[in-house]
């Protein structure tokens, strides 16, 4: 694979996660808006906190992680 084409991909799972961890937030918001009790509720609330958990620190750890090393 060239390195264009590893790039490209790597980008595309960085939006990727975004996207799903976005999706995640949204259904749990739609989950706490609706519920009946305050379980079903605590639940949704708990998705949207790991969520946006998710969204801010995942795509950070795999930018890190796949990062082009320095000219030595």
């Amino acid at each position: 694979m060239s390195t264009e084409r590893t790039a490209r991909n790597r980008w595309f799972a960085i939006v990727g996660v975004r996207c799903a961890a976005a999706a995640g937030a949204v259904l749990g918001i739609i989950l706490a808006a609706r519920a009946p009790d305050w379980t079903s509720k605590g639940i949704g609330i708990a998705l949207v906190l790991a969520a946006l958990y998710v969204m801010a620190v995942v795509p950070l750890a795999l930018a890190h992680r796949w990062r082009t090393p320095p000219d030595q």
